[in-house]
């Protein structure tokens, strides 16, 4: 069953509704694969219209939207209308990037006479679109990770038809996007299953989903467990599929002495405000800071703890969330290898956490696999280093991260150069100034990572690369005239 639920106090909201069964999972993709040919063939002019209609009918519907996705999730207003701003502006992107022609571009040899290697036929490569996408809604982002996020416009972009799993953390608000969602398609005429909406809390749903034999392709952002257990299951399918799997990640951010000498204090606040912002409910949230061994560390520790413990987060998305949360301290609290810097215990019945840090060294992170693992919420470890060496071998422990930053690399050097290195090597996005909490919508962006960020690290889930995820390469030998001057529209 599917519950509203007031955010800042946990009471029910209206009654109560059934999840999708396993028959209606099933006739939202079969929908899907009905409409996916057609909606492959459509032009790039015809799918920029789409998205940009679904961005005005987002902002013609604000004031409802918002009000309601602030009661599900307590995320205030200002917050959210900012958010739905960003969602609007990534479907207006992709729509750009559609009549500039970055769907359809192709790649056009012409054929060589003679005998190979020099000689060839004409090959032209294009792309196809790879059909249904299944699309996990996040918890997080109730509009730009969600039912109208960057994997819906990315996967409308490319021409493939999305079936998306509301989260069960804003299921009102959920419903309502995807009804919204659904108008847009019948006003421009176009099949209703180039979108279409399941929901449940429960894990079936999401199995049944992805098992559906039509499902060519899974967006998912969310939790390390659910995604790995989602990505087994669609890689085990009879056909395997490709699982595009954001799962989060701890986001090393590395203090050098440079940068605490010209800036340490301010920088300290700066970091806080990061790890608690949004109650620490981003993917991108910093969750291991390495600093320098010695007392000018000393002195960057100590205004960073103080300026965390001022802080006040407010309350989680979801009780679970926060339960999730609650655990995960418990456990660093009771890490011999710990010292606990910021440690204020509250009631799980207090609706908003308190900030969490402890200190470690850098041998005992290293040897330590369970403090390379995330906590979501507001909680880091700090991680003191005696040198260059250990922080690089720290970042090499994380294996896997969504953002690496570097506070302080800014001349380069030995050091830097084997900093910078390292970084690139565990991470999808490498920062040298600012917080990674905040992602750009961009053509340069890259959000992925090696795993355990991700489970596809050539791709990004952000950023309109995010559309090349669901077009799969053709070459086309020889093709007839008609064929050719599609310039890379599937027919």
């Amino acid at each position: 069953m599917l519950q509203s639920i007031e955010a800042r106090t946990g009471n029910a909201i209206g009654e109560r509704w059934e999840e999708s069964t396993a028959a209606a999972v099933d006739a939202a993709v079969q929908a899907g694969a009905s409409a996916s040919d057609a909606f492959a063939a459509t032009s790039a002019a015809q799918r920029a219209t789409l998205l940009r209609g679904l961005a005005t009918a987002l902002e013609a519907d604000r004031e409802a939207l918002v009000a309601l996705a602030d009661r599900e999730s307590g995320l205030g207003l200002p917050r959210l209308n900012g958010e739905l701003d960003r969602t609007a502006f990534q479907l207006r992107g992709f729509a750009d990037v559609l009549e500039r022609g970055g769907a359809h571009a192709f790649i056009d040899d012409h054929s060589i006479a003679g005998a190979p290697p020099a000689g060839r036929p004409h090959l032209t490569r294009v792309r196809v679109p790879v059909g249904p996408v299944a699309m996990f809604s996040a918890s997080n982002f109730p509009f730009a990770f969600s039912v109208l996020g960057g994997d819906t416009a990315s996967a409308l972009a490319a021409g493939c038809p999305v079936v998306v799993k509301g989260h069960p953390a804003h299921p009102g608000l959920s419903r309502r996007t995807a009804a919204l969602a659904q108008k847009v398609v019948a006003a421009q005429g176009l099949r209703a299953g180039v979108f279409q909406f399941v929901e449940g809390g429960s894990i079936e749903v999401g199995v049944a989903l992805v098992k559906a034999p039509a499902i060519a392709a899974v967006a998912f952002t969310g939790s390390f467990k659910g995604g790995t257990a989602l990505a087994k299951v669609a890689a085990e399918r009879p056909r395997p599929i490709p699982f595009y799997g954001e799962l989060g990640s701890v986001n090393p951010l590395v203090v050098l002495p440079a940068a605490i000498a010209r800036n340490g204090a301010e920088l300290a606040g700066t970091l806080a405000a990061s790890i608690c912002l949004g109650a620490g409910q981003f993917c991108t949230s910093p969750g291991v800071i390495v600093v320098p061994a010695g007392v000018a560390g000393d002195g960057f520790v100590e205004a960073f703890a103080a300026a965390l413990k001022a802080s006040r987060p407010h309350a989680m998305l979801s009780a679970g969330i926060r339960a999730t949360f609650d655990r995960g301290v418990a456990q660093w609290r009771a890490a011999p290898q710990l010292k606990p810097l910021v440690n204020e215990v509250v009631d799980a019945t207090v609706s908003a956490p308190r900030p969490f840090l402890a200190e470690t060294s850098a041998a005992d992170f290293i040897a330590s696999a369970q403090l390379h693992e995330e906590v979501f919420g507001s909680a880091a470890l700090v991680v003191r280093v005696a040198s260059t060496d250990e922080a690089t071998d720290v970042l090499k422990a994380v294996g896997g991260s969504l953002t690496v930053t570097l506070w302080g690399a800014d001349a380069e050097s030995d050091d830097t150069r084997s900093l910078v290195r390292a970084a690139t090597q565990v991470a999808g996005r490498v920062l040298f100034s600012g917080v990674p909490t905040g992602v750009a919508v961009t053509a340069a962006q890259h959000h992925g990572g090696p795993y355990p960020a991700s489970t596809q690290p050539f791709t990004t889930s952000v950023g309109y690369a995010a559309l090349d995820r669901f077009l799969r390469p053709v070459a086309l030998q020889d093709a007839p005239a008609w064929l050719i001057e599609r310039k890379g529209v599937p027919c």
